[in-house]
């Protein structure tokens, strides 16, 4: 009599094959991949990061991921793949604790920036804030989503020009889109951060914002409570406020925050 077949059968043993196969990929590769939420304007100087700290811990497979720190937010919301957030602007950091996102006792003030108005590197026309409205377009980061657009409204309200030139505003997805719409030439001007200016040779700082026009650009940094790799996870975290990542990262403009 032939051996009758258990329907579910077939899967099971599918599964288990499978279950098995992904332990032995595991295990061969020795690899623990943290993933790292940064804000756009952090790309050089996080990507220089990763290879450092990949190079001094051979188990660790750092993946990042960059846009603007709103959009990243909602990523961590919707419970996308994270182990550490690092935001261009508090108020997304804050939102994420208050959620109870973030590790509370892991997260900390990390860097500061500048906004500065920029223009293509061979415009003559704006020199500073005062010309803004001889433009015809001028590109900022959406300000909701955004906090380089939400400093640069700041900014521009500060000085009374923000209704007068909305009309003209080009809102981008994030900093980096704002620099690439500046050096082509499809705006008159933009704002970004100083580090962003500094990684173009085809665009020219007008201006920086003057003191008290925004709010303080501060960089939090923190654990996601969802992580999947804690450990390793607070290990980076605690590598990334090192002397030797902030030296990476004053290498790119960043600065340190007053007070450390």
């Amino acid at each position: 009599m032939k051996p009758r077949l258990v329907p579910w059968m077939p899967v099971l043993i599918i599964s288990l094959l499978v279950a098995c196969s992904g332990a032995r990929s595991d295990s061969h590769s020795g690899e623990t991949e943290l993933y790292i939420l940064a804000a756009a304007s952090l790309t050089d100087a996080v990507q220089e990061v990763r290879r450092v700290y990949e190079r001094e811990h051979p188990h660790a497979k750092l993946v990042p991921s960059f846009a603007s720190s709103g959009k990243l937010q909602r990523q961590i919301e919707q419970g996308a793949p994270a182990d550490l957030f690092i935001s261009a602007g508090e108020k997304e950091m804050d939102a994420l604790i208050r959620q109870g996102q973030v590790v509370t006792e892991d997260h900390r003030s990390f860097l500061h920036n500048e906004l500065v108005l920029i223009v293509p590197r061979n415009h003559k026309r704006i020199k500073g804030f005062e010309h803004l409205t001889q433009a015809s377009k001028i590109a900022v980061g959406q300000p909701k989503t955004v906090p380089a657009g939400e400093y640069a409204k700041q900014t521009l309200q500060y000085m009374k020009l923000w209704d007068s030139l909305k009309s003209r505003m080009v809102f981008a997805g994030d900093v980096r889109q704002v620099l690439t719409y500046v050096e082509t030439g499809n705006v008159d001007a933009g704002l970004v951060y100083r580090t962003d200016a500094q990684t173009s040779d085809r665009v020219t700082v007008a201006a920086t914002a003057p003191p008290g026009s925004h709010r303080s650009i501060i960089y939090p940094m923190g654990v996601v409570k969802g992580s999947k790799n804690r450990e390793e996870a607070d290990r980076l975290y605690d590598w990334l406020d090192g002397e030797k990542a902030r030296a990476i990262f004053r290498n790119h403009g960043f600065q340190d925050v007053a007070g450390r």
